[in-house]
């Protein structure tokens, strides 16, 4: 019998600063880092786990599913993956990382899977293990660390926040269904040719009778019409001038804005593992 300890990296905030914690406080563990790759991934994920190496000085798994998203979607009929369908989630991020330790289960080992849920963070569940021999433990909860000493963490190490905290919340993933509808405008304007993508998705959705779209209500044609971005951003600029009504300035984002825009719009039942 073998112990293993893995820790798995979304390319965001929480669990690149749980890597670090363990790292620091645990450098007794051999622990194995991995990353679940759908193929999706903006192009600043690899850029900061590439970083996030250099701070741990150990390579991070990269773990790619055996079917890519394509496949999936004609699996599903063409039906964009949602809130209420994330078949993304179990298929390019959940069966990855059960592929992979299955060996390791099967060959009897006591694998530990450590993941980043914060101890301000009630609301959120950890992955339940099917196997007696795999074991979910959460640093982060049981130690008392909350989102400021997360961020804590970041500046410290050197790493900060990954570059997209910049217009964007925590998935990493380029046509998140979660995303709010300004992150989907500065999709658009940041990285074009992953909007025009995600359009070519749902045309396709749409004509195989998909009931739901990328974003709530609307089409990202829609969306994309230059009344329509005007409209979100100014909805979004006074939802901003409200907040900052409300609260103390903060000084890691002089605009005012929230490091995560769910602040903001309000907390989401998110996929946990593309949201850390």
């Amino acid at each position: 019998m073998v112990e293993r300890h893995v820790l798995g990296l979304s390319g965001g905030r929480d669990s690149a600063a749980l890597a670090v914690y363990m790292r620091h406080h645990h450098p007794e563990l051999d622990i194995e880092y991995f990353f679940t790759d759908t193929g999706k991934e903006l192009p600043e994920v690899y850029e900061y786990l590439g970083r996030l190496e250099g701070v741990l000085g150990k390579p991070i798994l990269r773990l790619n599913p055996d079917r890519d998203f394509d496949f999936w979607l004609m699996q599903y009929n063409s039906f964009l993956p949602s809130a209420q369908t994330r078949w993304c989630t179990r298929m390019l991020k959940l069966r990855p990382f059960e592929n992979w330790v299955k060996p390791m289960l099967k060959d009897g080992d006591e694998v530990t899977s450590y993941v980043a849920i914060r101890s301000d963070e009630d609301y959120r569940e950890g992955y339940s293990s099917k196997s007696q021999n795999l074991s979910v433990r959460l640093p982060f909860r049981e130690d008392g660390v909350d989102k400021a000493g997360v961020i804590e963490l970041l500046e410290a190490s050197g790493l900060g926040l990954p570059s997209y905290y910049e217009w964007r919340s925590r998935s990493g993933c380029t046509f998140c269904f979660f995303q709010q509808k300004i992150e989907w405008v500065r999709l658009m304007e940041r990285h074009p040719e992953a909007f025009e993508e995600a359009k070519s998705y749902e045309k396709t959705a749409v004509k195989h009778g998909s009931p739901f779209t990328w974003s709530q209500g609307e089409s990202l044609e829609e969306l994309a019409h230059p009344d329509r971005v005007a409209q979100i951003r100014s909805d979004h600029a006074a939802r901003l001038e409200r907040m900052k009504a409300k609260i103390q300035p903060n000084p890691l984002r002089p605009d005012g804005e929230p490091i995560d825009i769910d602040d903001l719009y309000g907390q989401s039942k998110m996929c946990l593992t593309c949201h850390k």
